[in-house]
């Protein structure tokens, strides 16, 4: 059963995150690419943003080695951003203990649309213990494709805890339950604030993988 948590609003929360990745691309191209230009786009990984950008000024799609060297530059801000006395991550830090608690007996993944590279600079900022597997934004894939990849191999029943609308949309795409956090996410499926204990987590959780179990 992997249970699989978005980072970013679901985990917590780093600012400045689309300034950030904005000024990376301008570092790489001269220009950084514009509000307006960010919210034209339709993706929510960022393999998927920065091809977006990349085909709104060039006219073709992003090759893999732009993507790293994107990774790279994002990593970079991130870190100069982030350093100690510089600004600082919020954690949610009862959805975090859940999902730890939830990885000493369940499979557990991290699921993001962030690079891998800045996905592991974020997850150890929050400090996320490394023996939870992670998988980042890749080429070629949407967040639904990553959410398959998790699950591949394993026998249900899966869930996805997401914070926005593309990762309802992404679990429904992946056959998956989804369990909101936040009030970003309306709907008839389970919702946890970002203040939620950790014994809430791990309580919806159990009680789909019961619900599930009974039904099959």
């Amino acid at each position: 059963m992997p249970i699989c948590f978005d980072l970013d609003g679901t985990l917590g929360t780093f600012s400045s995150g689309y300034l950030l990745l904005r000024e990376a691309l301008g570092e790489l191209w001269g220009q950084a690419p514009t509000r307006e230009e960010l919210g034209r786009c339709s993706g929510s990984t960022d393999w998927e943003i920065v091809d977006e950008l990349h085909r709104m000024r060039y006219g073709t799609g992003l090759e893999e080695a732009g993507y790293a060297a994107y990774e790279e530059a994002c990593v970079r801000r991130f870190r100069q951003t982030f350093a100690p006395g510089g600004e600082a991550a919020v954690a949610f830090r009862g959805v975090l203990e859940g999902m730890h608690w939830l990885a000493t007996t369940r499979r557990v993944w991290l699921v993001s649309g962030n690079a891998p590279g800045l996905l592991a600079f974020k997850a150890e900022v929050l400090g996320i213990d490394p023996a939870i597997p992670r998988l980042g934004s890749l080429p070629r894939h949407d967040r639904s494709d990553l959410l398959r990849l998790a699950r591949r191999g394993c026998p249900g029943p899966h869930l996805y805890f997401g914070d926005r609308p593309h990762d309802l949309a992404a679990a429904r795409a992946a056959g998956m339950p989804f369990v909101g956090v936040g009030e970003q996410v309306p709907g008839a499926h389970p919702i946890l604030g970002a203040d939620a204990p950790a014994t809430l987590v791990v309580e919806v959780a159990t009680r789909h993988a019961r619900a599930d179990a009974s039904e099959s």
